[in-house]
């Protein structure tokens, strides 16, 4: 079900691909979804959600209200990003991820002040955000991981492991 107000397909340049999204999809007002998404089934969305183009999205994923993915990303299966997530380009989000209400995923390390190839993080399967942390450019939180609430991530986070702080210290 695609809700009044909503705009799946946005036509962002002449040649894009149309957007594809699997059966079972409730996408609510004031959502866009770009051309060239590909979308799986059972995916839902809040309100005034963004998914930029060259996405991937696996099956049952919730996409919280005002919830941005920036575009050129990958996400699995069973995943939730509650309210206010920040998802930046290149970021890629592995399957039964769990991301808190304003938490956000960061591609750019030097903004405005230096030419950088941008780098999204990487969030292995089974790994946990809390709201409000933030996961700074190319870090790999890994598998099973949890980021608790309002850490501010600047390296890696191994496999089952905790990071907590700012900056984050690994437990």
């Amino acid at each position: 079900m695609v809700a009044a107000g909503a705009l799946v397909g946005l036509k962002y340049r002449d040649d894009c691909a149309p957007c594809v999204v699997g059966d079972g999809a409730v996408i609510r007002e004031g959502t866009i979804i770009y051309g060239d998404v590909v979308i799986g089934r059972n995916f839902r969305t809040g309100h005034f959600v963004l998914v930029r183009e060259n996405t991937r999205i696996g099956d049952n994923v919730l996409v919280g209200t005002h919830t941005v993915i920036d575009g050129d990303c990958t996400l699995g299966n069973n995943i939730r990003l509650q309210t206010r997530v920040y998802v930046s380009r290149f970021t890629v989000i592995g399957d039964n991820v769990f991301i808190g209400p304003g938490a956000a995923l960061l591609n750019d390390k030097y903004p405005v002040r230096a030419e950088y190839e941008l780098r999204g993080p990487v969030v292995g399967e089974g790994a946990s955000i809390g709201g409000g942390a933030v996961v700074l450019p190319g870090v790999r939180v890994g598998k099973g991981a949890f980021v608790a609430a309002g850490a501010v991530v600047v390296r890696d986070v191994p496999d089952m492991t905790l990071a907590r702080g700012n900056p984050a210290r690994i437990y």
